[in-house]
């Protein structure tokens, strides 16, 4: 299957061409048969590639497979190039998987749109992105599924554009995730004239002998990673987009926030973890900047009244945890809550389509409530997702995935207690606002009529995405439950690992239950706020400090504000001033020299025969006397 390798992005490639060029003289059908089956043809082949992987794996663990040379300048010669590891593999099971269920829920859900066939060409390049992202042999190439997902992002977020605020959320998310862009391709230039290769294997071969730890150019280079990696994964300080990117079609929300572009950032940490390894302070704000922002999403989702901006914050919340991970050296741990995270924040995105379908796009969960009667399948599958994002212990993928990350925060030698008791805080709050989203949707009083319930289209990809945020946690789980280690050793042939994390079984039993605790105590409240007791919340609102931080809170910690205040308006300004600079003057000089050049010769045409056969003598004697005299 080694050699087919290449049809895993190039499947979903084939299908946008193939709906971008004929989209138009196709049926619907069609175009859902092509654009789901082109990715469900790349899940297939991606399960095939990882079955002989782990059965036979190849020498080294690694297989790089070289499809053509992609340019020669010097000494930059990268290939268009896959490379297939452990943690590539990861990647592409849960992008390709995850994707296929979430397009066959389109076809559905989709079905009454306008622009049908380009949703699909849209998403399959999307896919297509991730997977080149994910595959690169090279940073040059991994640059180019970069900026695939980034135009997809646009494109996708920005679908409905007749309405001006999400063509204006496109502009953002496009604008802010640039930021960070601009990061990485320094970050890529650096790397290239300091070491010689973009080859990434090569990259951390050359740096960990060439570059000292903590030495200025390593801590550059990863800092200027991390900047991508920021932008690209909406961490603090670059997360404001991801909340307005809720105006693309909820298909959408679910394929940037589960397995695609959101975890980028992730993967490319992971993927540099090397030169992150080198640059210990970098490495050290990595895991800041997921605390920071886990909890900063947290407090924003629990005040929300959107379903599915209360879903985004989320997302920043839950890529926090990874970033906390990563920052720790737990690579593996932060691999293994992406693949958990993938499952349960898709079908917690697609039970909200599900939800908005039904009640004519009614996102206000205040004006919801009591579906649990009218759409239980779709109650009981979104309760799976929220119990895996609330980490409810034994019985579900994220509390096992979570629980391994704040483990290894505690017990890494770059964790610390502080950084544990950030995510610890961060677990309560999770599962306070992920029950607050179930029970004022589906319990109280019905408050919306339903007109429309999923079809089987939409509900078997949430069938199969429930039963894998329950039992996914289940390859890695704590010594006295069992001791499962399937994951770790598998991804630790390409990832460092941490081989004393599970060195303390008393300690490690009482963090957890602890955890545990924090986390069924955020069930237990959400109930006796939101439906026990719902007049409470209104109460603390109407306290003058309750109501400021709601409203803090609500409005994302006033980023918007900040950033309007000191970057866009000045912008717009000397903009405005400087509309007429120098470098415009000199491209209207020529544009105006241009008309003038026009109109002269324009009155040369005479329509008279003797001037133009008198020109026509005049050049010829004019060329001879020159011929002569030269």
């Amino acid at each position: 299957m080694f050699e087919l390798l290449w049809l895993i992005p190039a499947l979903p490639l084939a299908g946008f061409l193939v709906i971008a060029l004929m989209g138009g003289a196709l049926a619907r059908r069609a175009v859902a048969v092509i654009g789901v089956g082109s990715v469900g043809a790349a899940a297939i082949v991606s399960v095939g590639v990882a079955a002989q992987f782990i059965s036979a794996p190849p020498p080294g663990d690694s297989l790089t497979q070289v499809l053509w040379a992609w340019l020669e300048v010097g000494l930059l010669r990268p290939h268009v190039a896959l490379c297939l590891d452990a943690l590539s593999v990861t990647m592409i099971l849960v992008v390709t998987v995850v994707g296929f269920l979430i397009l066959l829920y389109s076809a559905e859900f989709m079905g009454d749109d306008e622009s049908y066939a380009w949703f699909f060409a849209y998403m399959d390049l999307f896919v297509a992105s991730m997977l080149i992202l994910a595959l690169a042999d090279n940073l040059f190439f991994l640059y180019l599924g970069w900026e695939g997902v980034g135009l997809c992002s646009y494109l996708l977020i920005g679908f409905w554009y007749k309405e001006r605020e999400n063509a204006r959320a496109a502009m953002k998310a496009f604008i802010v995730t640039r930021v960070g862009d601009v990061g990485l391709a320094v970050a890529l230039l650096l790397i290239f004239t300091s070491l010689g290769t973009l080859q990434i294997q090569e990259v951390m071969r050359r740096a960990a002998q060439e570059w000292a730890v903590g030495s200025n150019t390593a801590t550059l280079a990863a800092a200027l990673l991390l900047c991508g990696a920021v932008g690209k994964s909406a961490q603090a300080p670059l997360q404001t987009w991801l909340p307005d990117a809720m105006a693309g079609p909820t298909p959408v929300s679910a394929l940037i926030h589960a397995a695609t572009m959101v975890t980028a950032g992730v993967y490319l940490i992971a993927r540099t973890n090397g030169l992150f390894s080198l640059a210990p302070a970098v490495q050290s704000v990595v895991a800041i900047i997921g605390v920071a922002t886990l909890l900063l999403g947290g407090l924003s989702a629990l005040v929300q009244r959107d379903i599915k901006r209360v879903l985004a914050y989320s997302t920043m919340s839950q890529i926090g945890y990874m970033f906390l991970a990563l920052g720790v050296g737990a690579w593996s741990a932060a691999i293994f809550h992406f693949a958990t995270h993938a499952f349960f924040k898709s079908l917690l995105f697609l039970g909200a389509g599900a939800v908005l379908l039904a009640t004519d796009e009614q996102r206000d969960m205040f004006k919801l409530g009591g579906l649990r009667a009218e759409m239980p399948y779709t109650f009981w599958t979104f309760v799976a997702g929220a119990a895996s994002l609330a980490a409810l212990p034994l019985v579900t993928g994220g509390f096992y995935s979570k629980d391994m990350m704040l483990w290894n925060a505690w017990t890494s030698p770059k964790g610390s207690p502080w950084l544990w008791l950030g995510g610890a805080l961060g677990a309560l709050i999770t599962a306070l606002y992920a029950f607050r989203m179930v029970f004022l949707t589906f319990f109280g009083e019905r408050k919306s009529v339903v007109s429309r319930r999923p079809g089987p289209i939409m509900r078997i990809p949430m069938g199969i995405l429930a039963v894998l945020s329950i039992f996914a946690g289940f390859l890695e789980t704590p010594g006295w439950l069992g001791g499962m280690d399937y994951l770790s050793p598998f991804l630790g042939t390409a990832l460092p690992g941490l081989p004393h994390a599970k060195s303390q079984p008393a300690m490690e039993l009482f963090l957890q239950a602890l955890t545990s605790l924090l986390c069924v105590s955020g069930v237990l409240v959400a109930y006796l706020l939101f439906v026990a007791h719902p007049e409470v919340p209104d109460r603390i609102a109407a306290i003058k400090a309750g109501g400021w931080l709601q409203g803090f809170w609500f409005s994302g910690w006033g980023f918007d504000r900040v950033y309007e205040f000191i970057v866009v308006k000045p912008f717009v300004r000397i903009a405005l001033a400087n509309r007429g600079d120098v470098v415009d003057t000199l491209f209207t000089g020529l544009a105006r020299a241009n008309e003038a050049l026009h109109s002269s010769l324009s009155r040369t045409q005479t329509g008279k025969l003797r001037d133009y056969a008198l020109g026509v003598v005049a050049g010829a004697v004019l060329a001879i006397g020159i011929m002569v005299l030269l």
